[in-house]
């Protein structure tokens, strides 16, 4: 709730009281101006960071991973993007501060900490941001997972002598450790 009350009371009131005191120094038009130019910037940003967001997404799965932190990074861009376009200094300034990279980073990084912490989301303590988990294989390509039937059998521990006809030590069979293909059926 708290949330909610800063977004839709406090956040207008602020920007009411700076569209005030510029509007006052700079004049109406200038102020009306700085409000669209902004407008028109961020879309151009937008579409030039999302459209790359967007393609380190689509290589991230074509490698084989989920793509995590490109999603991440978009959502911030879309949120950038949201807050350009919404009158006011106070929103351009966040807006603009999430277009850079390392403020994203540091956002991403606090929100999933507050959510390993608050939600569902588990993170290992040692996994940064965009990290692969511990354990995990981060070049991982598909694979071929064709299947061959067969049929295998236990391997001596020491080979076979020559004074006792190629016969292994331990009782198996004479041609143990041998691979041999499944009979017909």
């Amino acid at each position: 709730m708290p949330f909610v009350f800063l977004a839709f009371v406090l956040v207008p009131i602020a920007e009411i009281a700076v569209f005030i005191e510029v509007g006052g120094i700079i004049g109406l038009w200038p102020t009306l101006g700085i409000v669209i130019l902004t407008a028109l910037l961020g879309t151009s940003l937008l579409r030039a960071q999302g459209l790359a967001a967007f393609g380190r997404a689509q290589s991230a799965m074509s490698e084989g991973r989920l793509p995590v932190e490109e999603v991440v990074h978009g959502f911030c861009l879309v949120i950038a993007g949201a807050l350009l376009l919404t009158p006011g200094f106070l929103t351009d300034i966040a807006g603009f501060l999430l277009f850079v990279h390392p403020v994203r980073l540091m956002l991403a990084r606090a929100a999933m900490k507050w959510f390993a912490k608050n939600g569902t989301v588990h993170m290992h303590t040692n996994a940064g941001f965009g990290q692969p988990r511990p354990g995990s294989d981060p070049y991982r390509q598909r694979r071929d997972e064709t299947i061959v039937e067969g049929q295998a059998e236990e391997v001596p521990a020491h080979p076979p002598t020559a004074d006792n006809d190629d016969a292994p030590d331990d009782g198996s069979p004479k041609g143990a450790g041998r691979w041999v293909p499944p009979k017909d059926s």
